[in-house]
């Protein structure tokens, strides 16, 4: 008889063995029947939980909807070799995501990159194994970033005072110094645009021309971006073209100031006197259509006579649709504002008041793609998407276009150079630029 602790090793392996089966191809006899054919030993819940990915409730797919469940084994449905495997069909080798238009620096395995570090330095890394710190091994020394810097993705970064792709060169001054060279007026190392190389800033966004680029100066301090701000619409040139743009800021020429140039020394009003001369009720002066230039309004363009008044504050273009048809052939044009003939209505006069069609005929022209009317922002009126009043950006044939997507400048949708048709501006003539911000300098006779 066998001693009573064998019996139990042989029970314990036997149990084990049976169990391994659970997870082998369909080839081979269940693991939970007794031999082939013979009826599952498991109930059907415990059989389809075995094959149920965990936590996931009762009734959720089985083998991830890619198999059947026999016994508490996924059997997967193969359509083509190796494509879907695993203990619950859970792998598909083709799903791994590209990184540098190729699929996984790596191997794919069941969805994931799985590195190639064959001398387990673990040196390729990253989610498409994209990363490999081998790039940074020192030729002469062997070491990472020549001993003198960490790592990163490929890339050395170095300690303060070495430099190189590898760390290889040491600076002839002292970290300290190399700190205090580059540092900015307002305390910043290269103003943050830059890098610090031995006390020198190689500043970030150069020319490939090797100009300046947007960011020059020994501190990286100047941004040449920032002249932007100084940009005027109307002579299409920085500082009103009285002056040159330098670290964004104007250096006006003799007898012109301000931030843009815009002011004449000989005026004998003050900068912020001449600009409320030029607002009178508007926020901006000129009321965004003209040029501001000792409190007195030049509208442009220059002899439209559509553009008019003291602080050009009536812009009678206003008045016309896309076509150029002033309230729609139905009303006059006063001061930018439709005044309708009878029998018409709305901001171009474009609605008439009787209407020679059912109600029934008027909706089925007013349904936008979606199936509502007007898209639901508007109201429907003889075959025609009235749209919203009181959402002032809600346009379009149907109200489904947000005049918020047309570009804006001074605050003003298409500058108040032309007309916002469906997130686009369609400018004035003379006008150009994606908010029609850019004056093209054409003189109407």
């Amino acid at each position: 008889m066998c001693p009573l602790s064998f019996r139990n090793f042989l029970l314990l392996a036997s149990s084990l063995f049976f169990t391994g089966l659970s997870a082998v191809p369909q080839s081979f006899s269940p693991s939970l029947r007794s031999w082939s054919g013979a009826p599952c030993r498991l109930s059907r819940v415990e059989s389809e939980r075995h094959c149920r990915a965990p936590g996931q409730p009762p009734g959720s797919a089985l083998c991830h909807g890619r198999g059947r469940c026999d016994c508490g084994v996924c059997i997967c449905h193969v359509t083509e070799p190796g494509m879907y495997f695993g203990p619950l069909c859970e792998c598909q080798e083709w799903v791994c995501e590209t990184y540098d238009g190729k699929t996984c620096a790596g191997t794919c395995h069941c969805g994931r990159c799985k590195c190639d570090n064959f001398d387990g330095n673990g040196l390729v890394y990253g989610k498409f194994c994209e990363c490999d710190d081998r790039e940074c091994i020192d030729d002469e020394t062997e070491e990472i970033c020549g001993g003198h810097g960490k790592c990163y993705c490929g890339n050395c970064y170095c300690e303060a005072g070495w430099h190189g792709d590898k760390c290889e060169f040491q600076c002839d001054i002292t970290p300290w110094e190399s700190k205090r060279r580059c540092t900015s007026p307002d305390g910043k190392i290269c103003s943050n645009r830059g890098t610090c190389v031995c006390g020198e800033c190689s500043c970030h966004d150069v020319d490939p021309t090797g100009d300046w680029g947007d960011i020059h100066g020994d501190t990286c301090e100047c941004d040449e971006r920032d002249c932007r701000a100084v940009y005027d619409r109307y002579s299409d040139d920085f500082c009103s073209g009285h002056g040159q743009c330098n670290c964004g800021r104007c250096d006006c020429k003799v007898g012109w100031y301000g931030k843009k140039c815009e002011h004449p020394r000989s005026c004998p009003l003050s900068l912020v006197e001449s600009i409320k001369k030029c607002q009178g009720s508007s926020n901006l002066p000129c009321s965004g259509r003209g040029k501001c230039e000792c409190g007195k309004c030049t509208c442009y363009p220059p002899g439209d006579r559509r553009v008019y008044g003291k602080t050009c504050e009536c812009d009678d273009r206003r008045c016309e649709d896309l076509g150029g048809v002033v309230c729609g052939g139905h009303g006059a044009c006063s001061c930018g504002h439709c005044v309708c003939e009878k029998g018409w209505f709305g901001t171009l006069c474009q609605h008439p008041q009787k209407c020679n069609m059912t109600e029934e005929q008027s909706k089925s022209l007013c349904e936008s793609a979606d199936g509502r009317l007007c898209s639901g922002k508007g109201s429907c009126h003889c075959g025609k998407c009235i749209c919203s009043t009181q959402e002032w950006y809600i346009s379009g044939e149907f109200c489904d276009c947000d005049d918020r997507d047309c570009d804006q400048h001074d605050a003003l949708i298409c500058t108040g150079n032309g007309i916002c048709s469906c997130g686009n501006c369609e400018c004035w003539d003379g006008w150009n630029g994606n908010a029609c911000e850019i004056w093209l300098g054409t003189d109407y006779p």
